[in-house]
Parts: C-alpha cells; sequence; structure tokens
C-alpha cells in the first residue's frame, strides 16, 4: 500500500482542499503531512460542505478525541452520497484514522474533485464525462438492419483460389 501512496498528488489535492475551502494549511504531500491535515476529518467534512451545502449535517470542527475524530471521518464519507461519489471510489474509516491506506484516500478525494464543478466549485482532475443519450426513430433503426456488415461474415471477395499449400 505504501508504493501506490503518490507525494505529488497529495499536494494538488492539498492544495485544492486550501483553495476551495480558504483555510490555510500545509501542503506538503509527504505521507506524515497528508495524515496530519486530514486526520480530524473536520477538514474533509468543510471541504464538502463548502462544494454543496449541508451535505455533512454534523460534526466536530475542533476535537482530537479519537471517537470523534472518526465519527468526522465517518459522516464525510456518508456525506458523499449528496455529490454522488460512488461507493468503489471511497476509503474506510481506518484508511485515514490508522493510517492503513492512504492512497484510497486520495482516490476518493479525486473522485469527489471530479464531482465538484457539477456543483459551482472548481474541480481537481480530469473533467467527468457528460452523458450523450441518443434517440433513433423506428424508421432509423430498421435502416441499420439492412445493411450487411463486413463483420459479419464477408470477407471482402478474398477466396483460396490460387493457394497450392497442402496439395
Amino acid at each position: 500500500m505504501k508504493a501506490k501512496y503518490d507525494p505529488e498528488m497529495s499536494t494538488q489535492i492539498l492544495e485544492w482542499i486550501a483553495e476551495v475551502t480558504g483555510e490555510s494549511i500545509n501542503t506538503d504531500g509527504s505521507e506524515e503531512n497528508f495524515y496530519e491535515v486530514l486526520r480530524t476529518g473536520a477538514l474533509l467534512c468543510k471541504l464538502l460542505n463548502t462544494i454543496s451545502e449541508g451535505a455533512v449535517k454534523k460534526y466536530n470542527p475542533n476535537t482530537t478525541m479519537a471517537f470523534k475524530c472518526m465519527d468526522n471521518i465517518n459522516s464525510f464519507l456518508l456525506g458523499l452520497d449528496a455529490i454522488g461519489v460512488p461507493v468503489e471510489d471511497r476509503f474506510q474509516t481506518v484508511d485515514l484514522w490508522e493510517q492503513v491506506n492512504l492512497h484510497s484516500v486520495q482516490i476518493c478525494l479525486q473522485a469527489m474533485g471530479r464531482k465538484a464543478p457539477k456543483f459551482g466549485v472548481k474541480g481537481f482532475g480530469p473533467k467527468e464525462a457528460n452523458e450523450n443519450r441518443r434517440t433513433f426513430t423506428e424508421e432509423q433503426l430498421k435502416q441499420g438492419e439492412t445493411i450487411i456488415n463486413l463483420q459479419m461474415g464477408s470477407n471482402k471477395g478474398a477466396s483460396q483460389s490460387g493457394m497450392t499449400f497442402g496439395k
């Protein structure tokens, strides 16, 4: 897990968090700093509420008590539903609190950064694709059935005439 951690990505994530929340935080991408900045969960809750007002209903902004910090992290994770972050992109509370898998925390925050522009907040990472649904009439669909694809049994007129191998 430690090998997957990317300090450069952490620096970018922390700079994005500082810009969105307006907080003055250390943006050094080291594992220890990344953990120290995010471990109480309060900054994560503030970030989520900045993106989507009221996504985290209740959190403890000035606590260092273990169970309250873990409650903050859990409240943050539950609040991700409000902005549509998929469950697959989320981390477990222990991944952050016990510093087990900070890479999964990075993945979650990247997914969150992709969703932010939908709420009028500066995003982070690659732009998320928009749905481009197409509708066809029955007539258009039937026209497609009359075309024989070259991949449906045709070999463009090729034959084995002239082949002498195996005689």
